[in-house]
């Protein structure tokens, strides 16, 4: 099968046209003065340029079809053209508004190229710009500034997100679209994926299992890889930050060119980070950890499509805190020696769109392969596994008309999981997964006000292990197990422009999710439990009702949105009372009927009288329970956020400055599950002050953060070292400062 998609790219990499078509013109602002490195860019393609002295840009080498361009500059609202082309030079000057509300950009985690007004599920867009991201170690805290995105946590470096109250395998983590795998089933293993690199982050909040199948059923976080250099340019960017409270240090260095044809890149970082303080003070042992990465792509693009191939290379160490390290070490240090998991995680993907007349054709494939190795004491291997998994995709957009848009797609997934070297513990059995999709979605607009979305998708999959030790001793023996499951999933959703301001979205999903390989086989101790799986778990189902209303003016905008989830069969881990002789706390894999339901609201408001002024206010809520009327465990309190931020063009040495005073407010969860306690609220404060500093020609981009400013104790309640009587990080001061750099200017002079 992997080899049909390589041969459909080599019989199809031919040019089956010769027409030139080019787009080229100017943007203006609304006095027709040139906006000087305004972006050009074309999802679909990955392409783009920036505007020069003149306000000039130009685009070739574009493909016959329907094509989509952003025109964007920062504090100018975002413009969305459409063209169809056919060997042909057209000319289209763009004139920007000015505001002082954030832009809605163009989102490809819907399943088509469109802007968030016209997706019938809301996708939030987290931008990673080095003035708005929020300096911290640990990188998934960042996605928490989304209003219903949470995290677990065991420390600074092992942490997921959880969207409305699910997490693990209820959600799908996409790396730029592909299926991220590595071992994601537990919350003691790390999302695996940095910040560098990032363009930003598509969450998509509910159901998604139409596009992405099984495991999507809470939600998707797409991290979208950084644009290509603009074209005719060789560009880059060095990355430093500091912590205090870590003693981190982490440096990334990257750079990118492109031509009008060819394009690519290579970015490598380190992280290195100590034992964390509390607050108070006091250090949590083994809560260090260090980091590798490399990222490199390449591409091409042409008449015919375009074609991207991208490798990524990760590897992590990071403490494990539990009892036996916390009782070993007695001294701060950040060097992994006792008690750490080791992943070296490698994703090579190739995606591919191809321009065929009136058709696109989407071909994606990726292998991915992720070693995890579990130390005990001194050079003790107690786990090594490798998981090694192969995803592809076609996905055929049909003929469209400007009121329609058509996908038709199929899906496969080849996954196998292997013990190495006879270690003491096989936490997971030798194991194959296979799972074959197709899907088709629709979308359609009736009177310009109302367009609708929808879909249906059918999932076939087979889970085979191998058996584990023999029927003579029944506390180490796990026979082998053959499953198979089918299960069709669907959506209807619709967005309803009541006017330019005011926007309507309501969406229906079905979706589901199959028990995972820890889920059915697990028989032994992870960390500080003891884990028992059950075979005859059956998957997930999970039916979703979301409605949202969007209001924005030149200066506000207000989002409400609510949902309900029923989930049948969900599937938690219990504790069942027991112990084991060594005294260990035995845990056992159960599912029961559920439903979970909530909501968030925000508000963000740019006073007139005061443009240099801004205030934002987000809640968000959910509630998660059993039939029997227990809680669901790893649910997050109810949260409130405020933020207010001034911003100056000029602030002592600082360009484009910037003032930040954040707080964060936990409510007292009450409502825990039955191996969980209630946890008490707590409100932080974070400060950051930022801005550019200009050397001679060249603007370096430095910010510094005070997070948790109080130093406040407290415990979060889905942070895991509750267990063990730790608490949540104290305060951390960072020092973050980044460098771009343009070599092609450079040789210029």
């Amino acid at each position: 099968m992997k080899n049909v998609f390589i041969i459909c790219v080599m019989i199809l990499s031919y040019h089956i046209t010769n027409a030139q078509n080019k787009i080229s013109g100017k943007i203006l602002d609304q006095d027709n003065l040139p906006l000087i490195g305004a972006t050009v860019f074309v999802p679909d393609l990955n392409k783009g340029t920036v505007s020069n002295a003149n306000g000039g840009y130009e685009l070739s080498n574009l493909p016959n079809g329907n094509i989509k361009i952003q025109f964007s500059f920062v504090g100018y609202t975002n413009r969305i053209e459409i063209f169809s082309l056919n060997g042909e030079s057209l000319e289209l000057n763009v004139t920007l508004k000015q505001t002082i509300i954030d832009a809605e950009e163009i989102v490809i985690t819907g399943g088509y190229n469109s802007t968030q007004h016209e997706n019938a599920v809301k996708i939030d867009v987290l931008k990673l710009s080095p003035l708005t991201i929020k300096n911290t170690p640990n990188f998934t805290e960042t996605l928490t500034q989304v209003a219903g995105v949470d995290m677990i946590s065991k420390g600074s470096g092992v942490s997921k997100p959880v969207i409305r109250g699910l997490s693990m395998n209820d959600i799908l983590v996409l790396n730029n679209g592909v299926r991220f795998e590595n071992y994601q089933y537990s919350s003691h293993h790390p999302l695996g994926i940095d910040e560098f690199g990032i363009e930003d982050v598509e969450i998509i909040k509910g159901p998604a299992s139409l596009l992405y199948g099984s495991d999507a059923i809470g939600g998707v976080i797409n991290f979208i890889k950084e644009r290509p250099a603009p074209v005719g340019s060789i560009v880059g960017d060095y990355n430093m930050q500091l912590f205090s409270n870590t003693l981190g240090l982490t440096n990334n260095l990257g750079i990118k060119g492109a031509s009008k044809r060819f394009f690519g890149g290579i970015r490598v970082g380190q992280k290195t980070n100590a034992d964390f303080l509390q607050g108070g003070g006091a250090f949590v042992p083994n809560s260090r950890f260090n980091e590798m990465s490399v990222k490199t792509n390449i591409g091409f693009t042409d008449k015919i499509g375009t074609f991207k191939l991208f490798y990524d290379f990760n590897n992590e160490k990071l403490g494990l805190v539990e009892d036996e390290a916390i009782n070993a070490i007695t001294e701060r240090g950040r060097e992994n020696k006792i008690w750490y998991q080791k992943l070296n995680t490698h994703l090579l993907s190739s995606q591919n769109k191809l321009y065929l007349s009136k058709f696109k054709l989407d071909i994606n494939s990726a292998y991915q392969n992720t070693e995890l190795i579990h130390f005990g004491d001194l050079n003790v291997y107690e786990i090594q596994m490798k998981l090694s998994t192969l995803t592809y995709e076609a996905k055929l957009h049909l003929p469209s008309k400007e009121n329609s848009e058509y996908i038709i797609g199929f899906q496969g997934f080849n996954q196998t999981n292997a013990n190495l070297n006879n270690r003491e513990t096989k936490l997971l059995p030798d194991a194959s997964t296979n799972n074959y999709s197709a899907f088709g979605l629709l979308q359609y607009t009736f009177f310009k006000k109302l367009k609708v979305q929808t879909g249906v998708r059918y999932d076939t999959k087979s889970i085979s292990t191998q058996a584990i030790g023999l029927p003579v001793d029944p506390l180490t023996y796990r026979p082998a197990i053959d499953k198979s499951y089918g299960s069709f999933s669907g959506s209807l959703g619709s967005t309803y422009n009541f006017s330019e301001e005011l926007l309507f979205r309501v969406n229906f999903a079905a979706a589901y999710r199959t028990p995972n390989l820890a889920e059915l086989t697990s028989n032994g101790q992870h960390e500080l439990r003891y884990e028992i799986g059950d075979q005859n778990l059956v998957p997930e189902n999970a039916y979703e009702a979301d409605l949202s209303i969007h209001y924005h003016k030149d200066n506000y905008t207000l989002d409400i949105a609510g949902f309900y989830n029923i989930v049948d069969n969900y599937i938690f881990i219990s504790p069942t009372g027991d112990t084991t002789v060594s005294g260990i706390d035995i845990f056992r894999y159960k599912q029961a009927n559920s439903v979970l339901f909530g909501g968030e609201a925000g508000l963000h408001i740019h006073p007139k009288p005061i443009k240099w002024l801004h205030f934002k206010a987000t809640f968000s809520s959910v509630i998660g329970k059993q039939e029997n009327g227990d809680y669901l465990p790893f649910v997050p309190a109810h949260k409130l956020k405020f933020e207010l931020q001034t911003e100056k063009e000029k602030l002592l040495f600082l360009h484009n400055a910037f003032i930040s005073v954040n707080t964060t407010t936990a409510f007292n969860q009450n409502n825990a599950a039955p191996d969980e306690t209630p946890t008490k609220g707590y409100t932080l404060l974070d400060l950051s002050v930022g801005g550019n500093i200009k050397v001679k020609n060249q603007f370096f981009t430095l910010s510094l953060s005070a997070n948790n400013v109080l130093d406040k104790k407290y415990i979060d309640h889905l942070s895991t070292l509750k267990e063990v009587n730790l608490y949540n990080q104290g305060r951390n001061i960072s020092l973050s400062l980044r460098i771009p750099f343009d070599i092609t200017r450079n040789n210029k002079h």
